[in-house]
């Protein structure tokens, strides 16, 4: 005999083994010294996610950011994306000289000139105005 809850208990189970869309994560570039610093020098548009694993605001940003990029494949021709490890190189040179506050500041640069920065922006249309002016610099 089928009751209410052999039927509950198969729709939930029937759920639980639905698949569940994969959603591929972008990879990350992950910053050693030296390696924005080159790019700077050669006038290079890049973008510094100064960003940690444990943070809630910085995987908000990632999220935007990989919406934004899958969109939109003329991004990473034009922008080389660079997470910095917070906890490795918040208190680092590149920080220091780049002034950056705390963690979830992401930084656009062309060269040496800073071209925007949010920090704990996780809007899309403040990150799209980021990546936009990203395009723009690199003549894209």
């Amino acid at each position: 005999m089928i009751t209410r809850r052999h039927l509950l208990l198969a729709s939930a189970a029937s759920l639980a083994l639905a698949p569940l869309p994969l959603r591929a994560e972008m990879p990350k570039l992950f910053y050693t010294p030296g390696l924005a610093e080159k790019d700077m020098a050669e006038g290079r548009v890049i973008l510094l996610d100064f960003w940690a694993s444990w943070c809630s605001t910085c995987r908000a940003q990632v999220r935007v950011m990989e919406e934004l990029r899958a969109e939109n494949p003329a991004y990473d021709k034009a922008i080389r994306f660079i997470t910095v490890d917070w906890d490795e190189y918040g208190d680092g040179d590149l920080s220091r000289k780049l002034q950056i506050p705390r963690r979830s500041t992401l930084v656009l640069l062309k060269g040496e000139t800073e071209l925007g920065r949010t920090v704990a922006g996780t809007s899309r249309q403040e990150i799209k105005a980021l990546l936009d002016a990203g395009l723009a610099a690199a003549g894209a």
